[in-house]
């Protein structure tokens, strides 16, 4: 079956991003937020669709549909706004990612997880560190820290920054 890349079984967040699954690491998430008013930020990269305030903290809200090239999530009942903690250079960045809908937090075994497939995936392996498997379906693993470049990290806690000098 290929070699294994995650030796211990692991607790995830699956969300939905179009009609494919994700998870992310519990251990990245902080909270999972229902959608609310994203306050644009001025020459923001594309994919970054504002700042929402947290409990007093400016947090920059991401589209990682975008991201990956998928048409912009349109906000609806089950969009939800995912806030994670990234390591940026040794340091914690927060930010939201909006996801279509948010499912459940599952447990995947080291057995349960493939490498991400070399050839025909439509989704860059440097932002895939596996592909899980659970009742017949598919579950993405995201690996957040390679999704976004030092740089894009950078301008959104530069983003962050100055939003904070904004009421929210």
């Amino acid at each position: 079956m290929g070699d294994r890349i995650l030796t211990d079984t692991g607790l995830y967040l699956t969300f939905r991003l179009g009609d494919e699954l994700f998870a992310v690491d519990v251990s990245q998430v902080r909270e999972v937020l229902e959608i609310e008013t994203i306050t644009a930020v001025p020459n923001a990269p594309e994919f970054m669709r504002g700042i929402i305030n947290v409990r007093g903290s400016v947090v920059p809200v991401v589209d990682l549909r975008t991201k990956f090239g998928m048409r912009a999530t349109e906000e609806t009942l089950d969009t939800r706004v995912v806030v994670m903690e990234l390591d940026m250079d040794g340091e914690a960045t927060v930010l939201g990612t909006l996801a279509d809908s948010v499912h459940e937090v599952t447990e995947l075994s080291a057995e349960a997880i493939e490498p991400p497939p070399r050839l025909g995936s439509r989704w860059s392996a440097t932002y895939i560190k596996g592909v899980g498997k659970r009742d017949e379906r598919f579950i993405l693993l995201l690996n957040l820290d390679k999704v976004f470049s030092f740089e894009e990290l950078t301008d959104l806690a530069t983003s962050r920054v100055e939003g904070e000098q904004v009421a929210v």
